[in-house]
């Protein structure tokens, strides 16, 4: 029985495979047959390198002709760019073609019928096109494919269409014809300059004399790449703004063909160019050519309206097309003026990581000792302050032996790089200073030289700034030997930026911060003229002072001002039994004493003594202090100075005035 079954399935499916295999293959290769043949045309669309379309409408006709990837109009335009868009949409419908239906020409004399009865004798509408086969050696003419499209359909829905070979009449749906009926405003690209800024090499500006600027008709302006930036090669060696030359690329890249004369223009923007703009880019180059401008009819503007921008005949590089082109005011002005408004405006190309050290000096002062910054690369062994530290202020030509060593305010010293670092040119004065300029300029001795020595430099860059007899200031960027000839008007604030005064350079932090262990356990605040003490306590193991005291906010800002002590601004010259504040010259007067506990080994507790004199409170802010060890004065920070008040006359203060009862 199951023998039985297994049989019957066998023959079963072999039966239903040869079913498959003889009759089903045959359906689905009839209905691709179908299909095929409602395609008018084949596989000579699939490479179309030209196509030409011949219409009776005005202004209907136009050829067009692929070289590479790019298509080009050869009429009514001579090679000019085609719209990529409207190009696929018309390959496409080509390529899509169907018809609804087809018969024989040589069955119309049946029905008493020629090509005329559908407008195929004198067709609207003729495509011609070319395809590329790879099958036909280089340089062989190509068979041309030749469509005739004539008269709409009774329901005017569908197209009669000729065949290829002549044979047969399609009818076909509009598209096709609609897709062959753009506009040429539609069909052609009104892109003008297509190199980008990513892949931009150089711009090149040419005036026309009597264009230009005044002292610049003529003028060939060209700015090249060099790596990441971008340099003037002509007519200056300079660098250039990277930020304004990018903003200009996408501005000409904006740039669209607003209108085709077709009154012939003589001369032509090409011969007779009044500005020649080129860009270069990764192996291409493009060059815009502007001819004279456009008179445009007056037209009544709005009250307040500006001028509207003006508009230039023009040309593009080995293209007859002319065309108009409407170029902003602003982008006109900064290529005329390129060699100014695209020039970087910032003096030095610095990067302030990278300064290791800096000199200030003053030659127009020459007994006025200069200015040594130098940044630390190692810090200094067994002096952890060093670490924290990255400047030291070199003194040198003092009576001591050798240079002396400061700390340096990282904080001023980093101002002063910023400054630098944004330091811009109000005005390019010139590239070629005469003699006469220089002296006149204040470079025969400068106001100040700032010599910067960068990481990786074999020499350093020297900045050089004058002053004129109005007090303006002039900077010129060079080496020690070759100081440079480009001249810039910067701000005049700079040099009060750039103290020769070694205390305007020096770390504000007088002392060494105290460890968190160390503790202060004694203060005492005395009047060297009364000889008597203001202020005494000591403290216990947990800061607070042993005695009460009427000002404990006073006494808290003073200990914590005391382990670390600021000065606001340093005084001139060492330490002096004296000292001249406020017009004259006046003893110390006070006396401020610490007692400081430092942590020590097998539990011993070191004390130290930090003797500090004070002056009278020089009205509402400013006070002065000096420390003998150090051989330093300075005047204090606001809190400690308020703090020091409150000790010293704190007491005696009758306070507030009590409020008055009507």
């Amino acid at each position: 029985m199951r023998t039985k079954v297994t049989l019957v399935l066998i023959f079963l499916n072999v039966a239903l495979f040869f079913f498959i295999f003889k009759f089903e293959r045959n359906w689905r290769t009839e209905a691709a047959s179908r299909e095929a043949r409602r395609r008018v045309l084949g596989p000579e669309t699939a490479n179309i390198r030209s196509l030409e379309v011949n219409s009776t409408a005005t202004a209907g006709s136009f050829g067009l002709e692929r070289e590479r990837e790019t298509w080009f109009l050869t009429k009514p335009l001579d090679r000019w760019p085609a719209n990529s868009l409207a190009v696929s949409g018309i390959l496409h419908g080509l390529q899509l073609l169907e018809h609804e239906t087809s018969f024989a020409v040589a069955d119309l004399s049946k029905n008493n019928q020629t090509l005329a009865d559908f407008g195929l004798d004198k067709p609207k509408l003729t495509v011609a096109f070319t395809s590329g086969d790879p099958a036909i050696p280089a340089g062989t003419a190509r068979p041309q494919t030749k469509l005739r499209i004539g008269d709409s359909t009774p329901d005017g829905k569908r197209l009669y269409l000729l065949s290829p070979d002549g044979t047969r009449i399609h009818i076909v749906n509009r598209s096709l014809a609609d897709s062959l009926s753009v506009p040429l405003e539609q069909l052609r690209s009104d892109a003008l300059l297509a190199v980008r800024v990513f892949e931009a090499r150089s711009l090149s500006v040419q005036l026309a004399p009597g264009v230009a600027e005044a002292g610049a008709s003529g003028v060939r302006v060209r700015i090249g790449r060099d790596g990441n930036r971008w340099m003037f090669a002509a007519p200056i060696t300079a660098r250039a703004s990277r930020t304004a030359l990018e903003l200009v690329i996408n501005e000409l890249n904006a740039l669209r063909a607003k209108s085709f004369p077709t009154a012939p223009i003589s001369p032509t923007p090409s011969v007779s160019p009044t500005m020649r703009i080129a860009l270069e880019g990764n192996n291409r180059l493009e060059t815009l050519f502007l001819g004279e401008p456009v008179a445009a009819p007056p037209a009544p503007r709005a009250p307040g309206a500006g001028a509207p921008p003006p508009e230039f005949y023009a040309q593009l590089e080995g293209r007859r097309a002319v065309f108009t082109v409407v170029v902003p005011a602003s982008l006109l002005n900064i290529l005329r003026t390129a060699q100014d408004s695209l020039r970087e405006k910032k003096v030095l190309d610095l990067d302030p990581a990278g300064v290791t050290a800096i000199a200030i000096s003053s030659p127009v002062q020459p007994n006025q000792p200069p200015i040594e910054l130098k940044r630390l690369v190692e810090a200094t062994a067994g002096s952890p302050r060093d670490t924290t530290r990255d400047w030291q202020i070199v003194r040198r030509g003092e009576t001591a032996p050798g240079p002396r060593i400061l700390p340096a305010d990282p904080t001023a010293v980093q101002r002063l790089l910023t400054q630098l670092t944004a330091l811009s040119a109000e005005k390019f004065k010139s590239d070629a200073p005469t003699s006469a300029d220089l002296e006149e300029w204040g470079f025969n001795r400068p106001a100040r030289e700032i010599g910067l020595t960068l990481t990786g430099a074999a020499t350093p860059v020297v900045l050089r700034l004058g002053t004129d007899s109005s007090r303006n200031v002039y900077a010129r960027v060079g080496t020690p030997s070759d100081p440079g000839t480009s001249i810039f008007q910067v701000a005049k604030e700079i040099l009060e930026d750039l103290a020769l005064a070694p205390t305007a350079w020096r770390d504000r932090n007088v002392t060494e911060a105290l460890p968190a262990a160390a503790r202060i356990i004694a203060l005492k605040l005395a009047d060297l003229e009364t000889k008597q003490v203001v202020y005494e306590t000591s403290f216990n193991p947990a800061g607070e002072p042993a005695t009460p005291t009427a000002q404990p906010k006073a006494v808290a800002t003073v200990v914590a001002a005391v382990r670390a002590l600021r000065a606001r601004e340093y005084v001139a010259g060492g330490f002096t039994s004296q000292i001249n504040a406020a017009g004259e010259s006046r003893p110390w007067r006070f006396q401020l004493e610490v007692t400081i506990s430092l942590p020590g080994s097998a539990g011993a507790e070191p004390t130290s003594r930090l003797a500090l004199l004070l002056t009278e409170r020089l009205g509402g802010s400013q006070q002065y202090a000096g420390l003998k060890e150090l051989d330093t004065v300075f005047s204090l920070e606001q809190p400690l100075v308020d703090a020091l008040w409150a000790l010293t006359y704190g007491p005696r203060d009758p306070g507030p005035l009590p409020d008055r009862k009507d």
